[in-house]
């Protein structure tokens, strides 16, 4: 059976069984707090619970390093939505040690795209005026990451000025949190 038919299987019986119960909630944050976060398998469950959050607390975004890498993409655009339309105050980066982002090599990942698409294809993006270079680079540092988000964030001209954007790195390991901003 593959994945995704285990999961429906397991699913229908979690539904039978109304395991859904105890993860009831509105559709607000309790805490007010949007977070934006990796996607790294590490911080699935580790991220909530060495936080102390509980289903319906936040608001949780993810992406690849934690990176608002434009400020009218989708990430700032969930932030905003967030804060706007679902009551959210406040504003959490959580980077992430050993980050996947950290180590990106924006030459070697356009060559692993090109067993999927063509030279040609690639090299197009430069004429609808995108860098793929700048676009797919990581960051020098899990805490120059989180910085650059924050500023994104901070100075976007969307949001109120007095919003509170905090900045951390969780160990993936331990999930001991540190603050890299206030």
């Amino acid at each position: 059976m593959d994945t995704l038919h285990e999961v429906l299987k397991f699913n229908e019986e979690f539904v039978n069984n109304k395991e859904y119960v105890p993860y009831e909630t509105t559709g607000l944050p309790d805490k007010k707090i949007v977070i934006l976060s990796c996607m790294d398998t590490r911080l699935v469950e580790l991220l909530p619970r060495a936080m102390n959050l509980k289903n319906g607390d936040v608001k949780i975004v993810k992406n690849a390093g934690a990176v608002v890498s434009h400020p009218f993409g989708s990430i700032m655009r969930s932030i905003l939505v967030a804060v706007y339309e679902l009551q959210a105050e406040e504003v959490w980066v959580i980077g992430h040690h050993d980050c996947g982002m950290g180590k990106v090599n924006p030459d070697e990942l356009l060559h692993k795209m090109e067993d999927s698409v063509t030279k040609e294809v690639v090299a197009s993006m430069k004429h609808v005026g995108i860098d793929l270079h700048s676009w797919l680079q990581g960051f020098t540092t899990v805490q120059d990451g989180v910085r650059g988000s924050v500023s994104m964030i901070q100075n976007h001209p969307l949001l109120p000025k007095d919003l509170p954007v905090h900045g951390l790195v969780i160990d993936p390991a331990t999930g001991k949190l540190d603050q890299v901003t206030e």
